[in-house]
């Protein structure tokens, strides 16, 4: 799925270029930011001390910037947010591919890598911005009902921002490929589909009576794909 020559697209250069397989490389705007906004779990990977690590976090996307958010002592924000190179990666796996040998078994799968300048966000107004989004980018019109926060929740949770420089998608679509001259041996071949879906709801024992589930949860319903919903959810954000 190479990137249309008119499409609005992230720079490429030896960063964010894929080497491997390059035909199934996007760096257009829309390839992109739909494979963001169909996840919500991403990892970080950044340096410490010369040790590359890696955290799994949640973040959401507004526009060409990423925000993710932990705690203010978090090790990771507490470097990050001195002004450092990091690397957002998403990946959405669709199936399992089992071949005829062993080398072309595979996968399908959409990733994306994202490189930008990590740095903490210190304006408290922006900062403030930044958690109703957090809850906004998933249950649009859900923050307006929550109890506000407190001031020491507001100070124990820390927010990283992230505006992307580069970025490079990377997709594989193509179920089982073997050599030709494979398809003739009795060795069985297929595609295994793989679905993250919603399960059913499972309401607080302790909710206040008279409670029901508000309207506005509807598009969060069983044996929906996650990935469906968070894309309905994301526009309304």
């Amino acid at each position: 799925m190479p990137t249309a020559p008119d499409a609005a697209a992230y720079p490429v250069d030896a960063l964010n270029r894929v080497k491997r397989c390059n035909d199934r490389a996007a760096y257009d705007h829309a390839t992109v930011h739909a494979l963001l906004d169909g996840g919500m779990l991403c990892h970080v990977a950044w340096v410490l001390d010369g040790q590359p690590l890696c955290t799994p976090t949640f973040y959401w996307r507004d526009g060409h910037t990423l925000y993710w958010h932990g705690s203010s002592a978090s090790r990771m924000l507490r470097q990050l947010a001195q002004g450092q190179p990091a690397c957002l990666t998403v990946t959405q796996l669709d199936s399992l591919v089992l071949a005829r040998s062993a080398y072309n078994h595979s996968a399908d799968y959409r990733s994306v890598m994202c490189f930008g300048q990590a740095r903490l966000l210190e304006d408290p107004q922006a900062k403030a911005q930044a958690l109703v989004a957090m809850v906004e980018r998933l249950f649009p019109g859900r923050d307006a009902t929550l109890r506000p926060p407190t001031a020491q929740e507001i100070k124990a949770t820390a927010v990283i921002a992230m505006d992307i420089e580069r970025a490079s998608a990377k997709l594989r679509d193509a179920g089982v490929v073997d050599d030709e001259a494979d398809h003739a041996l009795p060795i069985w071949a297929e595609r295994l589909p793989v679905h993250t879906v919603l399960g059913e709801p499972e309401p607080c024992s302790r909710l206040a009576e008279g409670l029901r589930r508000p309207a506005d949860l509807a598009g969060w319903r069983p044996g929906r794909a996650l990935e469906e919903a968070l894309r309905e959810a994301q526009p309304q954000a």
